[in-house]
């Protein structure tokens, strides 16, 4: 099944008040960290590192809100999606269609997927994967955080967007050998020296900065950038990992101007030429990513924005499904308590992700367009060719790219990768058919007006 459904929003606003013609703009913020004693992705947490963040942005206009949404966890899969998207849009008075939530993928950090937890509750698992309690408690409070934030939401006359290259963190992982196939993989951190020294590969290498302002004054920066997190991880210490600690030095920086960080396509790409898990390099890929981002901004350029520059697209797709995944193996496996309790819970991932796809229901993406910028929202852990293929459908736009919307797919691979193998294309990573790029890549185009 290969459908692609678009939404032309053109529904008019109908909550608080908003001049015609004019652009408002409402942040929210939350602490995200889960209580010590629960499971983060790999482990159960022992102990507070840094505080996990989920923060956004709501965005009122003469059309209903939009909300974009980041959180400095693993990822949000399945039903885990569909309740954060329900509770922000009914906060926001508008509809989960005009919600977009995404993670930064910080490997010490929680995972939420609602439908793998439901199939391991019958196992005596329930829980086993995320707290839902804290899960359900954390919606609760970022939706009451958006509520409380539109009665502040401020003016914005203009856009801005700027890009700078971030030196020394970004390498791809995939490394192929002289018969074209994946010969090793560079992980986030790469003890090995000959590894290390291996070429940079196909990456972004640029951060991209969108800002928001009221005449001269910043009010919000959103930036983009494509890569794994991940400096050191599996500490049993809930942290966002240099990515949070950039977004942080940032907001310090610029005199408390809000910041929100959104992963990019980064599923094939991480610090591993860079980082050999030394724990001094988690500030020292920070440090170089906050220097990337205050370049961007120093050159950002603006642009006058009303109400009708705010435009939102979004698309339905129905993803291959991977050819793997059986149900009934499956199910054997997450019964089987003999197994380790991290492959019992990934069955359940992988269930759940199969009997979504096998009742039909849809991938959403979407596209906002704020004058000369455009803001695409993918599901998965997307590798970097995506973002770099989606930014030449659109060359004279300043397109950016945020990935890891649901979590459910898992890696979403060029068709090219499944045959050059590799951990990202493997059965245990990808829940998706080869054909997956076949499907995406034009629903990916006709979002952007290609």
């Amino acid at each position: 099944m290969r459908v692609i459904i678009l939404f032309l929003a053109g529904i008019v606003f109908q909550g608080n008040a908003i001049a015609q013609g004019q652009l408002k703009l409402a942040k929210f913020s939350i602490d995200a960290t889960p209580p010590v004693g629960t499971p983060l992705a790999y482990d159960e947490m022992t102990w507070v590192d840094k505080p996990l963040s989920c923060r956004g942005l709501v965005l009122l206009s003469d059309e209903l809100p939009v909300v974009l949404c980041a959180v400095d966890w693993i990822g949000i899969a399945n039903e885990g999606q569909d309740a954060f998207k329900a509770a922000f849009a009914e906060a926001a008075g508008t509809i989960p269609e005009r919600v977009s939530v995404h993670t930064l993928h910080q490997h010490d950090a929680p995972i939420c997927d609602l439908t793998a937890n439901r199939i391991l509750t019958p196992f005596g698992l329930n829980g086993a994967l995320a707290d839902p309690v804290f899960i359900r408690q954390t919606i609760a409070r970022a939706a009451g955080a958006i509520q409380s934030s539109l009665a502040h939401a401020v003016p914005v006359t203009h856009v801005g967007h700027g890009k700078a290259r971030v030196e020394k963190v970004a390498s791809n992982r995939r490394i192929l050998g002289e018969d074209g196939k994946v010969a090793v993989t560079r992980y986030t951190a790469c003890r090995d020296p000959k590894v290390r020294s291996m070429p940079v590969g196909v990456v972004d290498p640029f951060v991209r900065l969108v800002s928001f302002w009221n005449g001269e004054s910043p009010i919000a920066v959103l930036s983009y950038f494509a890569t794994h997190p991940q400096s050191y991880y599996r500490t049993g210490g809930a942290n966002p990992d240099f990515p949070g600690i950039a977004r942080e030095l940032r907001e310090t920086e610029s005199g408390g101007v809000f910041q929100v960080h959104f992963n990019g396509a980064g599923g094939n790409v991480g610090a591993g030429k860079y980082n050999d898990g030394n724990r001094e390099n988690r500030l020292l890929l920070a440090l170089r990513l906050a220097r990337g981002m205050k370049a961007a901004f120093e050159k950002t350029e603006k642009v006058a924005i009303h109400s009708s520059d705010l435009k939102w697209r979004t698309g339905s797709v129905h993803l291959p499904t991977g050819k793997h995944l059986n149900e009934a193996r499956l199910l054997e496996k997450i019964g089987n308590g003999t197994l380790p309790a991290l492959e019992r819970k990934e069955a359940a991932r992988n269930l759940a992700w199969l009997r979504r796809q096998n009742d039909g229901v849809m991938s959403s993406l979407s596209c906002l367009d704020l004058g000369p910028i455009q803001l695409l929202h993918c599901p998965g852990e997307l590798v970097v060719e995506y973002q770099l293929k989606a930014q030449e459908m659109r060359p004279e736009h300043f397109v950016c790219l945020a990935a890891y919307g649901d979590y459910g797919p898992g890696y979403i691979c060029l068709t090219e990768h499944y045959r050059q193998g590799g951990y990202e294309a493997s059965e245990r990573a990808s829940r998706v058919d080869p054909s997956v790029e076949s499907i995406l890549l034009p629903a990916m185009q006709q979002l952007l007006g290609y």
